[in-house]
């Protein structure tokens, strides 16, 4: 009789397993990096790039970093609303185009779209975006003045995100 119940408790294990992991949200994957310095990093720009920039510069600073590409579909339905983020004018956005074969296809994007950013760096062989633990575009991070990481978010940035989530967050890490 217990031959035949060890199988039996085996694959009830493996099926509770499988019930937990199946409710996750693969969107909440928690990020190493946050609480943690952001990666520093110098990157030309994706309109001047004769010029760079540097996440040095943005100490003392909140800032969003939002990794793209004109590739992804994603971002291009959270576009409109950095757009009206950046209306707005809550925080230096600061687009991060990510792994693209030329830098005219990101040109075209935002040419055709609206610019939404602070400015554009250009990251070609996606080096920033390992550094920061990018699994995948659309990405957007969260930077407080002293350069730590915050809050990364994963997916595109949606109405219901930026409310509940990433303005909050942002309003409390200027008064700091």
């Amino acid at each position: 009789m217990t031959r035949f119940m060890w199988p039996l408790v085996i694959f009830l294990v493996l099926a509770g397993f499988l019930f937990v992991g199946l409710g996750l949200d693969p969107r909440e994957v928690p990020s190493p990096l946050i609480g943690k310095p952001a990666p520093t990093f110098t990157l030309p720009l994706l309109r001047s790039p004769g010029k760079n920039f540097s996440s040095q510069d943005m100490k003392g600073q909140v800032w969003m970093l939002n990794v793209w590409a004109s590739w992804c579909g994603a971002c291009k339905d959270e576009h409109p609303i950095l757009m009206d983020l950046a209306r707005q004018n809550v925080v230096p956005l600061y687009g991060l185009d990510y792994k693209e074969k030329r830098a005219e296809d990101g040109l075209a994007v935002l040419n055709r779209s609206g610019d939404p950013y602070t400015q554009v760096l250009f990251d070609a062989d996606g080096k920033v975006g390992f550094d920061y633990g990018v699994y995948g575009v659309p990405e957007t991070y969260i930077i407080d003045k002293q350069g730590v990481i915050r809050d990364k978010l994963i997916g595109p940035v949606t109405p219901q995100n930026l409310q509940e989530r990433l303005l909050p967050l942002i309003a409390e890490l200027k008064k700091q």
